[in-house]
């Protein structure tokens, strides 16, 4: 067992950082160390990207809207934090989903998993690839598989795999929501590494998406849903969090510009604050983007992973309607618009259809994202600008031409990391180097091994249980 009582820093107050505060002070109670934690955020509030708004009636996420329900890590905490009966799932009659193309909204066909088609029928029967593009799809049946473990791009995969057709008309748009990237440049064994086992073992990746257990991705009921959140707003987890973590010592407003360490033979570090104030540290546990990250440790450590990790900025614009105004059908969830289909939007969520909780029954909730790689532009335009491109879309998509009730934009600055090919070996790299160097400094969140909510409280989890193992050393 280590020292009785460990004093541990935390750089950056998003959902890692305070998931890395609610576990380390767990697990390290456990191994009988009573840690003194500090987090240490520069903005006002905690939480990072979630912020949930109550407006008129409506329960609006301006950051991240939802979280997988198959990743359990975020149920787990709710359980923990005796919250998860304020989860709730994805309206069941929301089924369908769109994807564009050629102007039109097409419904996706069923048993689509991530643009891979497990059901022969309706795949052959969508609008939305040619008959040339089915076919090519389904040589996959018979195409030799690569054998090798190496890393590629996932959209070189999954041209080769299925063809350009299906990469560019289904996979691409059904991805732009979690990455908003280039699929030729994100890395396959750090998105989607199922799908180069599947291959491996079937030869087939439709093959092995018939036969291997699929994803939960049906809406067939109240208990099963593909998405969750919670009835008030992701934001109730941050609350609980910030609320049971009343023992840890929350900074806002304090930029971290330095770690160094501790002079003499003292072991440790000092966190230099903006301010000039020092904080003393045992564990120093960074928890912010990569960018942030390698100019905090660049004086210390070589950075190069960190530096690799580019970042796609995005803006989620709602709109507000009276339920009467816009006539459309909203038999689903929403649609999704392909990079070729050249709009301002990358997709619309029917937010008010899919999940009920969030809209007055008299009213309308549509949430559009603008944004992803190599089309960051528009997110900066001024709001009437903005707005007016994203209404422009809806009424030649949709026919809306409603005058909204009002609108909320959110613009998120580098906000969705972009995992490069061989991401997860130059990530282990960076980190075997880190322990080597600076034992006791730890990097994690969303920009390392997953983007999702649940990722980045897995990883927290994860981390913290490293961390405490260590005591007993």
């Amino acid at each position: 067992m280590s020292d009785a009582s460990r004093k541990v820093v935390i750089v950056g107050g998003g959902l890692t950082g305070l998931s890395a505060a609610f576990y380390i002070r767990k697990f390290y109670k456990e191994k009988g160390c009573k840690p003194e934690i500090t987090i240490i955020e520069k903005d006002k509030v905690l939480g990072g990207k979630i912020e949930t708004l109550h407006r008129d009636g409506f329960v609006i996420e301006k950051g991240p809207d939802s979280f997988l329900a198959r990743k359990t890590a975020m149920v787990d905490l709710a359980k923990e934090l005796e919250i998860d009966h304020e989860l709730v799932t994805t309206n069941p009659e929301a089924k369908k989903t769109y994807i564009v193309n050629q102007g039109r909204l097409h419904p996706m066909p069923s048993g689509l998993v991530l643009g891979v088609p497990t059901e022969i029928g309706p795949f052959l029967r969508s609008g939305l690839v040619s008959w040339s593009g089915k076919l090519r799809a389904l040589t996959d049946l018979v195409r030799a598989p690569r054998k090798s473990t190496e890393d590629e791009s996932l959209g070189n995969f999954i041209e080769r795999r299925l063809g350009a057709e299906v990469l560019s008309n289904m996979t691409e748009p059904l991805l732009a929501g979690i990455y908003a990237g280039d699929t030729y440049r994100l890395s396959l064994q750090s998105t989607f590494p199922q799908f180069g086992e599947m291959e491996r073992k079937y030869g087939s990746l439709i093959k092995g998406m018939m036969t291997g257990k699929k994803p939960v991705e049906t809406h067939t009921g109240t208990k099963k849903s593909a998405f969750l959140t919670f009835r008030q707003g992701l934001q109730s987890l941050v609350h609980a969090l910030v609320h049971d973590l009343d023992d840890v010592e929350q900074r806002l407003e304090s930029a971290v510009i330095a770690v160094e360490p501790r002079s003499g033979e003292q072991a440790g570090y000092e966190v230099v604050l903006a301010s000039g104030e020092r904080v003393a540290a045992d564990d120093v546990v960074v928890t912010t983007p990569a960018f942030a990250a390698a100019d905090l440790l660049r004086p210390l450590v070589d950075v190069t992973e960190l530096d690799a990790i580019n970042y796609v900025s995005v803006a989620n614009v709602v709109l507000a309607f009276e339920r009467e105004d816009v006539s459309g059908s909203f038999d689903g969830s929403g649609f999704l618009v392909p990079r070729k289909e050249g709009r301002n939007i990358t997709a619309c969520t029917w937010t008010g259809v899919k999940w009920l909780h969030t809209s007055p029954e008299d009213k309308m909730l549509l949430r559009c994202y603008v944004g992803r790689f190599g089309d960051e532009e528009k997110v900066s335009y001024p709001d009437e600008e903005l707005i007016a491109l994203v209404r422009k879309d809806l009424r030649e998509l949709m026919n809306i031409t409603a005058e909204p009730l009002f609108a909320e934009i959110t613009r998120l600055p580098k906000s969705m990391p972009q995992y490069p090919v061989n991401h997860l070996r130059h990530i282990a790299e960076f980190r075997s180097r880190l322990d080597r160097m600076l034992p006791g400094i730890y990097a994690t969140g969303a920009a390392f091994e997953g983007v999702g909510l649940p990722d980045c409280i897995r990883q927290a989890k994860e981390l913290a249980g490293q961390m405490a193992d260590r005591l007993a050393r």
